[in-house]
């Protein structure tokens, strides 16, 4: 019994640790961002700009794909269901809720977490094994401005356009369902989607979308420059990186759509 609750004392303080030094990543991160409003080239421009390119450009076409085939699957299940009521029309209605509500922003914070996470976690080990992290210190250059507030940034920017992207293409892939598979009225099902779709489904994902940037950076430069024992460390960081990240996502997505949907006034 006393081994037992020992794990869990352990476990409780080793969960509390890590949200300390994330929390502290997070204030470090701000400090420079707050700071280069007045020193604007604390934060390299084109280091952000070239983030912004490989995070968020090169990930559309997997986010496209995975989004149009979810919206697929939604319309089919729906329509399958909504059948036995007689409100097959309705269909695009629970299909677009769905995208904009949730899958969309948890789609392509998934994908961002398995290409982009690991890759953030993966060259920030590597550079800390071959000790490029000090060798910027002995330089004179701060590693949280030179290296994750440029991530952390682009991710920030990019992750809510890629929730766009991933509505837009898991709704496209339903009505391409609905209509064709289904056999319902075109008009009759864009009118349908339209109506059920208000401007807080909307908002609620992208601001979900932000919140899941911040995480997967914070979680991903953590687990990056705190690596040690060379490759067998940076595979370590790169799949914990992976898995915390969709973890913490899962958990702030349940959390953040019961205080918006329950808690806020609708």
């Amino acid at each position: 019994m006393k081994a037992f609750f020992g794990q869990i004392g352990r476990t409780l303080f080793f969960l509390l640790a890590g949200i300390s030094r994330l929390f502290s990543l997070f204030l470090a991160v701000c400090r420079v961002v707050i700071n280069s409003f007045y020193q604007p080239r604390v934060i390299g421009r084109e280091h952000v700009a070239h983030q912004m390119l490989s995070m968020g450009v090169d990930s559309v076409p997997i986010v496209a794909v995975a989004s149009s085939a979810v919206g697929m699957v939604i319309a089919l299940q729906a329509a399958y269901q909504l059948k036995m009521f007689g409100a097959v029309l309705y269909t695009g209605s629970l299909v677009s809720v769905s995208m904009a509500r949730e899958l969309g922003p948890l789609i392509a914070a998934i994908i961002v977490s398995g290409r982009v996470g690991a890759r953030i976690a993966a060259e920030l080990g590597t550079m800390m094994v071959e000790e490029e992290v000090d060798a910027l210190k002995t330089m004179g250059l701060n590693p949280i401005a030179f290296l994750v507030a440029p991530r952390m940034l682009a991710l920030a920017l990019m992750l809510p356009c890629l929730a766009v992207v991933a509505d837009v293409c898991g709704m496209l892939g339903g009505f391409l369902i609905g209509t064709v598979g289904v056999g319902i009225n075109p008009y009759l099902y864009l009118a349908k989607n339209f109506d059920a779709l208000v401007l807080k489904d909307i908002y609620s994902g992208l601001v979900k979308s932000g919140i899941f940037a911040l995480l997967i950076g914070m979680v991903s430069c953590h687990e990056g420059l705190a690596v040690e024992g060379g490759a067998e460390g940076v595979g370590k960081a790169t799949t914990q990186a992976v898995v915390t990240s969709i973890v913490l996502i899962i958990v702030t997505d349940c959390l953040a759509t019961a205080i918006i949907y329950y808690a806020l006034p609708t």
